[in-house]
């Protein structure tokens, strides 16, 4: 079902720099090799125990990610961020391996390892195919997309009603209503997510101007020694804001 929804994408002139996928799409050697032929790079999640083989002057290795994770060495780990979440960047420790296969010229495939950095035994695996010129740091942020589309997902879900709709793929093929219910609704959540993000571009321009400005007061005042101990003690609490601190230490 993936391979006629991306060969439909590929008819109509879509583009794309990644494709994305989870472990139950990265499995399919079907949709790698047909994404390869197009020199489409992708970003596709594999299992932990998911079968590899590959040729080396000592013969024929077989192993698995999980196996492989656990040889790499303390410097081979960079922490990278995947993406912005609510609470800021999501760092993770990061490692990546080049297959010894072949592939397209200017190609390369990859296996990029994903390690938490509260708990070394969280890892997650995918398998990368992308131009040979590929760093670290740009396949952490492709795969840290899986996560703002599954938030889209959700908000399309929540905001627009399409936890109600059961079309799921089929939508995109075949039932004429089901597949109205979802396009109709996708511009939607689309302009949606630009009035959000243009409002919270805003947002932060206007704490901005008012932080210079606050700090411009500040200036021209010079706090008593007992008042710069009372702001120091509040900045150091992480649950207070620096604007609240600011405009409270003005008031007083």
């Amino acid at each position: 079902m993936i391979t006629a929804a991306l060969n439909a994408a590929a008819v109509a002139g879509a583009c794309c720099s990644f494709v994305l996928a989870d472990a139950l799409h990265g499995s399919d050697s079907a949709l790698r090799h047909m994404l390869e032929e197009r020199g489409q790079s992708y970003v596709l999640a594999i299992r932990s125990n998911h079968n590899l083989r590959f040729l080396i002057e000592e013969g024929l290795i077989q192993t698995d990610p999980a196996e492989l994770a656990e040889d790499q060495a303390a410097e081979d780990w960079h922490a990278l961020p995947a993406g912005e979440g609510s609470k800021g960047l999501r760092l993770y420790d990061w490692a990546a391996i080049r297959m010894p296969w072949t592939t397209n010229e200017g190609f390369a495939r990859w296996l990029l390892f994903r390690r938490s950095r509260k708990d070394a035994g969280k890892l997650a695996f995918s398998f990368i195919f992308a131009p040979e010129e590929t760093s670290l740091a740009e396949m952490a942020g492709a795969a840290g997309l899986r996560w703002t589309i599954e938030e889209a997902f959700q908000r399309a879900k929540d905001d627009l009603g399409l936890d109600h709709c059961e079309a799921r793929y089929r939508a995109w093929l075949a039932p004429p209503h089901d597949a109205g219910h979802v396009r109709r609704r996708l511009p939607r959540q689309a302009h949606r997510a630009m009035a959000q993000r243009s409002s919270q571009t805003e947002r932060q321009a206007s704490n901005r101007t008012q932080s210079s400005r606050m700090l411009g007061r500040l200036r021209t005042l010079v706090p008593s020694p007992s008042e710069l101990k009372r702001i120091m003690a509040k900045l150091t609490k992480a649950s207070v804001p620096f604007d609240f601190v600011m405009r409270w230490s003005l008031w007083r």
